[in-house]
Parts: structure tokens; C-alpha cells; sequence
């Protein structure tokens, strides 16, 4: 059953080609949003905490602080509405779930940036 899925999944789901990023890492993410008939595009902004999943059930949680409130959103990476992703900065994090960065406020915020 689960190579059927997967075939049907390969066959006829159509992939993206987005940039590469993983946990720590600052990107913009472009993504559509139907208001009645208009048809704006928005972006978010923030710090990728994880990638979960594979192929076409995969998703990706970023977090931004707006204000004094983190706010997180998690993405398909499958989304219809999704147009580009951005990645504004690398980060260099040992881990591949980085859910320790919500406790953490001010400087110890900060994500060091990975070094080419």
C-alpha cells in the first residue's frame, strides 16, 4: 500500500524547486492570499525551528518575533500558494529541531551566522 502511495505521490504531485535551507537558518518565505476576488502576495519573514516529513507531506516551521509575541507558522512545502523562499541568512545550529529558541529572549536570540 505504501508503494502505491508513494508512486501516486511521485507521479502526480508537481515539485517545487525551492531553495535549500534547514533549522537556524533566516528566510523569507512569498506565499499568495486570496481576499474575495483579489489575489495579493505577502511574505514571512523568521527563523526556520525544523523541516518534518518527506516528499510531498513535508512542512516547515518558521518563527518570528512581531513585537514582544513569537509568532510561528508551519508551510507545506507542497503549498499551491507558496511562490518563493528567500534565505536571507545561514545559521550555524547543532541541532536539526531547534524548539530551545522559543525560551530564549534578547541577545540570546541570536543565531550565529555559518561561515562560507
Amino acid at each position: 500500500m505504501e508503494a502505491l502511495l508513494k508512486f501516486v505521490q511521485d507521479e502526480f504531485v508537481t515539485k517545487k524547486e525551492l531553495a535549500e535551507f534547514a533549522a537556524g537558518d533566516t528566510i523569507t518565505v512569498y506565499y499568495e492570499i486570496k481576499e474575495g476576488e483579489k489575489v495579493r502576495t505577502q511574505f514571512f519573514r523568521g527563523v526556520v525551528i525544523q523541516r518534518r516529513g518527506t516528499g510531498t507531506s513535508e512542512t516547515f516551521t518558521i518563527r518570528k518575533m512581531s513585537g514582544t509575541v513569537g509568532v510561528e507558522r508551519i508551510f507545506p512545502i507542497n503549498l499551491p500558494s507558496l511562490q518563493k523562499i528567500e534565505v536571507n541568512k545561514r545559521g550555524k545550529v547543532r541541532r536539526a529541531r531547534i524548539f530551545y529558541f522559543r525560551g530564549l529572549t534578547g541577545k540570546k536570540a541570536r543565531i550565529t551566522e555559518k561561515r562560507r
